[in-house]
Order: structure tokens, then C-alpha cells, then sequence
């Protein structure tokens, strides 16, 4: 043995001598690092979400004057009930009555002068068969009993006019609803197109919300939505979510229909629902090289697998299977594609 370690020592010598290096060990192999890690089935969760949403009714209504004449009678007040066709406000109608007046006397004129138009040109058609009046007599009766009819038509428009006129100085509820906003006043003047009631349809309420738009997908998909106020909630069901996106809120427009018996419109409250897609806890999204993600066990390697939707501080949904093992302890130390073996003790959170 002796021999040997001479002879090695030798060797070694002589090599220094010519300029040679000894040949180093090579480097040992990066040490395999222990994780603990969760099956995703256990780890996901449906994170419940909730959007700011009002009860509306499909039609909400300014009433508002068509004509310009004073308040004389308001019949309701705000919160009151109404019925469709219900009077709830009357102008002074003594102009519009008079007016009437004036157009129906104008008709019973023009009526009056068809009806001699009428007898003339009966008492003409017989006079020409006689041949004692001309034909040229018989074509201006016939040209005076036709603007006689024109004039019997003008006459009747006009005091349709204005019986529509005396009509709207009574204003009726349009559908059955509940005054939401009283914004006139007995003795004021009522200008065409100034509100007079707000009202509110409701036949037909309706949740409307903003939701977020990255929450739209998970809120269409949902099995459950409810609408929450004052302590209670109650079940809704979809009618529309709208395609478009607001570009100041970046939000869209969702609208809901109660089941049973609905709120009074106007109230506000939470749509909420819960999501069905299953999310990773915020605590175990990483980042690397600029995305968010999270590193699953593949084939004794730390896989990186980035969540498109992930944002920093929020869960993030994922779509991997529910046997996929997603790294929970020593997550932190690792990166893509680096050697790892399962640690058997209970995952970390």
C-alpha cells in the first residue's frame, strides 16, 4: 500500500514540475429540495362576491305637462300606490275649455254651410236633367260643395285639437306604480315639458348592478344569486348581463328579476353570489419574472404555472384538475424547473 501512495505522490510531483494542474472533483449535485404541497381539490375554494345593486322598476317615469296652465289639484304624494289610469294632477283648464268652445262652434258653421252646399247641388243635378241650367253651373256647384266638405274636416280636426287640449290639463298614471318624487306645487305654472311626479313601475321589478368586469364570467355561471338589504335577502333570477363595458368603471350592467315577493322599488342593496369557479388563496400566489402563478409537483420538479387572471393580494381562479398538488411549504425558495421532493409532514399554510 505504501508503494502505491509513494508512486501517487511521485506522479504528482512530476506533473507540478512539467506545468500541470491536478483535475478538479466535479461539483456536487444541487441538493433536492423538501416541499409540502396540497391537492388542489383541497386547497380551492368559491370565494362569495357581492356588487352594489338598486330595485328598479322597467319603467320609471317623469310625468310632465303638455300644456302651459296652473296647478290646481295634486292628488298624491310621494310613496303613495297608484292604479293605472289613476288622476294624479289637474291644470286650470278654463283657456283650453274655451278654446273647445270656440272649435265647436266653428264645426256646427261648417256643417251648416255643407248642408246647404248639399241641398244646392241636389237642387242643381235636377235642374241640369231638365237642361235648365248649364253644365259649367252644375261643375261650381259640385267645386263649392267639395271645399264646403274641406272645410267641415278642418273645422272637426280643430275642435279635436282642442278637446286634446282640455284633456291634458288631467294627468292619469300611465301604469300601476309608486310616486317616487313629488317635484310640484298647487298654484304653480306648469310649463310643457316640466316634471311634475316621478313614478315608478312596479308591475315588473328589477335588480340592476355594476359588477366588475373580471366578475362577470364567474356571476353568469353562478347556480345562486341574491339580492341583500335591511337584513334580508331574496332569490333572483338572470334576465340579461350585459356585453358592454363601462370605460370609466370598468364594470357591466346586470339586471335580475325577483322570484317572490320584491323590495320597494328605489331600495339599495349587495348582489351577491358565490363564485363557481374554484380560486387559489391569495397567500400561495408567487411571482416570477413579472406574472403571477403558482408551482405544482411534476415528476419530482417545481413547475411554475402562471394564472392569467392572478392580481397581487387577490385570489386568483385556475382550471387545474383537483389531483394536481399545488406547493404550499417552501414555495417561496423555489424556481421553475428545480429538483423537489414531497415532504410526507403536514403542508404549512
Amino acid at each position: 500500500m505504501k508503494p502505491l501512495v509513494l508512486l501517487a505522490s511521485s506522479l504528482s510531483l512530476l506533473l507540478a514540475a512539467c506545468g500541470e494542474k491536478p483535475t478538479e472533483a466535479p461539483p456536487a449535485a444541487a441538493a433536492t429540495l423538501a416541499v409540502g404541497a396540497v391537492r388542489f381539490g383541497e386547497l380551492g375554494f368559491h370565494p362569495e362576491r357581492e356588487a352594489p345593486a338598486t330595485v328598479l322598476g322597467k319603467n320609471e317615469t317623469r310625468l310632465a305637462a303638455d300644456a302651459s296652465a296652473r296647478i290646481v289639484a295634486i292628488a298624491v304624494d310621494s310613496g303613495d300606490a297608484v292604479k293605472a289610469g289613476q288622476v294624479l294632477v289637474r291644470l286650470d283648464a278654463k283657456d283650453a275649455e274655451l278654446a273647445l268652445a270656440r272649435a265647436a262652434a266653428g264645426l256646427a258653421q261648417s256643417a251648416a254651410r255643407l248642408a246647404q252646399a248639399e241641398a244646392q247641388m241636389a237642387r242643381a243635378r235636377s235642374l241640369r236633367e231638365k237642361n235648365f241650367i248649364s253644365a259649367e253651373a252644375l261643375t261650381l256647384r259640385e267645386t263649392e260643395l267639395a271645399a264646403t266638405q274641406a272645410d267641415v274636416q278642418a273645422a272637426r280636426a280643430n275642435r279635436d285639437s282642442a278637446r286634446r287640449g282640455v284633456d291634458k290639463c288631467v294627468i292619469t298614471a300611465p301604469f300601476s306604480g309608486i310616486v317616487r318624487a313629488r317635484t310640484a306645487q298647487v298654484g304653480e305654472l306648469a310649463a310643457p315639458g316640466t316634471p311634475l311626479l316621478t313614478l315608478a313601475d312596479t308591475s315588473d321589478l328589477q335588480v340592476v348592478a355594476q359588477v366588475q368586469a373580471r366578475d362577470a364570467e364567474g356571476l353568469a355561471a353562478a347556480a345562486k344569486v341574491e339580492f341583500a338589504a335591511a337584513g334580508q335577502t331574496h332569490a333572483l333570477t338572470p334576465l340579461r348581463i350585459s356585453g358592454a363595458i363601462s370605460r370609466e368603471a370598468r364594470t357591466v350592467e346586470a339586471r335580475y328579476r325577483f322570484v317572490g315577493p320584491a323590495p320597494a322599488p328605489g331600495s339599495e342593496g349587495r348582489l351577491v353570489w358565490r363564485d363557481p369557479r374554484p380560486h387559489i388563496p391569495a397567500d400561495y400566489i408567487l411571482r416570477r419574472n413579472g406574472r403571477y402563478g403558482v408551482f405544482v409537483l411534476d415528476g419530482g420538479k417545481a413547475s411554475f404555472r402562471e394564472l392569467p387572471q392572478a392580481q397581487e393580494g387577490r385570489p386568483a381562479s385556475a382550471d387545474f384538475q383537483p389531483d394536481v398538488l399545488i406547493v404550499t411549504r417552501g414555495r417561496h425558495a423555489l424556481q421553475d424547473g428545480m429538483s423537489v421532493a414531497l415532504d410526507q409532514a403536514p403542508a404549512a399554510k
